[in-house]
């Protein structure tokens, strides 16, 4: 059955709670809320706007990193207070930069704590005010791949970015602007610096590690990519081999 638009029944906030679910495999990969004016511009546009509590605004899901959600249709429940979306995504939906925000399994009290995933690690990081090196060194043997690396370090830094999940640490350098990111540099490069006088190499990584962070950072404050960066490396070693 067909229903109206004003027939979605908002709590005192104004607020609906909306379901994501990939259209093709059924998997649910986000709950947000949407306000009428969200839900008109979903409806109207075929991607996912949603309200963000924390913000206090509009938000339109991958404006910023691409990673939009196409809506292929929208359902209301029977008591017309909760949406269900069902959509394409084009990317990962959680700002951790998981395909799915449900991807942590609630662990019943009678089971052994065992040691916290990559993505637990990931998340702890980039919440607390100090960043760990040590959480993000991938837990695999062998070669690390360190372009792959940065590349998902890149991405999980854009979903904070744009998503602005509260109690992260990304979300307090992007709300406090440039000159706090700078300043951060700046600190972790003397740091870093302090660090390699030392004998042993651990503080070194670990500071570097530091640095590497606040500095992709900095590159998605200002919009620099990733690929922009190795296109000008490239560019730099061409020129060494003419030389």
């Amino acid at each position: 059955m067909k229903i109206e638009i004003e027939d979605v029944k908002y709590d005192e906030r104004g607020l609906v709670p909306a379901i994501v679910q990939d259209a093709k495999t059924g998997e649910v990969l986000t709950l947000a809320y949407m306000n009428e004016e969200s839900l008109r511009l979903t409806l109207a546009e075929g991607e996912t706007w949603f309200w963000s509590r924390s913000r206090g605004e509009l938000w339109h899901k991958g404006a910023t990193s691409g990673n939009t959600q196409r809506v292929l249709e929208v359902r209301l429940d029977c008591d017309g207070d909760a949406l269900v979306v069902l959509a394409e995504p084009a990317g990962p939906a959680c700002h951790t930069g998981a395909r799915s925000c449900f991807h942590h399994e609630v662990q019943s009290p009678h089971e052994v704590q065992g040691p916290k995933s990559k993505v637990q690690s990931q998340e702890a990081e980039v919440s607390s005010f100090k960043p760990q090196a040590s959480s993000l060194k991938p837990q695999v043997s062998g070669p690390v791949d360190l372009g792959a690396t940065l590349e998902r370090l890149y991405a999980l830094i854009l979903n904070r970015r744009e998503e602005r999940p509260e109690g992260s640490y990304t979300t307090y350098l992007f709300d406090e602007g440039l000159d706090k990111i700078l300043k951060k540099v700046g600190e972790e490069a003397a740091e870093t610096i302090i660090a390699a006088k030392n004998e042993g190499a651990g503080p070194l990584v670990s500071e570097a590690s530091d640095l590497i962070y606040h500095l992709v950072v900095l590159l998605v404050e200002r919009g620099v990519t990733l690929e922009d960066v190795r296109a000008e490396l490239a560019r730099r070693g061409g020129k060494q081999k003419q030389a």
